[in-house]
């Protein structure tokens, strides 16, 4: 468990400390997981190092959705009265996302069928 841990925290810390010192617009817990991703991918780490680590962590998600929740429930006037910009941005940042990753498996997958 300790191993598995170190890795996933490691990989954490290498990301924040990346964005950190290159003042980079990404946050480090996505450098993170795009570092840990490439490890993955180049057999650096193996799987079975953190699955079980990240099954964990899978399982345990929703609680990490209370403090958000909490936010929205004290910020609610300030999001009530700015309903329309938000709503707004929410629908097109979805139609584009879902466009582009269309677009993108598609470009993938070499074209139309």
């Amino acid at each position: 468990m300790y191993k598995g841990l170190t890795i996933i925290f490691g990989f954490l810390f290498i990301g924040e400390l990346l964005s950190e010192v290159f003042n980079l617009p990404i946050p480090g817990n996505v450098i993170g997981m795009i570092l840990l991703t490439f490890a993955f991918l180049f057999n650096v780490i193996k799987l079975e190092d953190v699955e079980k680590e990240a099954e964990f962590f899978i399982r345990n998600m929703s609680v990490m959705f209370i403090p958000p929740g909490v936010g929205v429930i004290s910020y609610w006037g300030l999001i009530k009265s700015q309903a329309v910009p938000i709503f707004g941005a929410l629908i097109v940042s979805f139609a584009l996302t879902l466009i582009l990753t269309a677009k993108f498996v598609e470009l993938l997958r070499g074209g139309e069928r």
